[in-house]
């Protein structure tokens, strides 16, 4: 953060007055991770859309209640992120019942390269396996992707203590790493 640049809980206290040019500056410093986040873990960009704007939504009508120093904005923001994809992906299972739940997607009408195709579905490949995870080894590996969070951050996001961060993580990447390994021997 540079010198001169107002601190989230500066913000924060603006905004809580009413301030909407200060809430809005939140959103512009924090959204892009946010629906970083989302996406990667619902694994749909518009679903991500959805998570971020109840996101700040929440952040909004929380404002009133922020003591400052106990968690900084963007942990919390972080966390509700989170708590709001695994809900989304709970009512999304349920929905799985309902007769629509079948219906495809149209295919896109875009030709690509044999290169371009084998790397989407290496992908898609990677990324059901992200999905397959459970919730708290996704989110823990998708909080420390980037490298901006610690384990101690992390947890305090999951509710977790940072052993059981390790441990999320060790366990997250030792299964994606032996799906990996199933699929490279199912080529070969």
């Amino acid at each position: 953060m540079q010198r001169n640049e107002t601190s989230d809980d500066d913000l924060i206290a603006a905004a809580s007055t009413g301030d909407e040019a200060a809430f809005n500056h939140l959103v512009r410093r924090h959204a892009d991770r946010a629906h970083a986040l989302a996406a990667s873990f619902l694994g749909s960009r518009n679903d991500a859309d959805d998570v971020v704007q109840d996101a700040f939504y929440r952040a909004w009508r929380a404002l009133p209640r922020w003591r400052p120093g106990e968690a900084s904005f963007s942990t919390w923001l972080h966390r509700v992120v989170v708590n709001l994809c695994i809900d989304r992906q709970r009512r999304a299972k349920l929905r799985r019942w309902l007769p629509f739940a079948d219906v495809e997607e149209p295919a896109s009408d875009e030709a690509g390269s044999d290169q371009r195709v084998e790397a989407d579905r290496e992908l898609g490949a990677v990324m059901e396996d992200l999905q397959a995870l459970p919730e708290r080894q996704r989110a823990a590996l998708l909080l420390s992707a980037d490298g901006e969070k610690s384990n101690a951050e992390i947890g305090i996001v999951l509710g977790v203590s940072e052993k059981a961060v390790e441990s999320l993580l060790v366990r997250g990447r030792r299964t994606l790493r032996a799906k990996l390994v199933a699929r490279e021997g199912d080529v070969r």
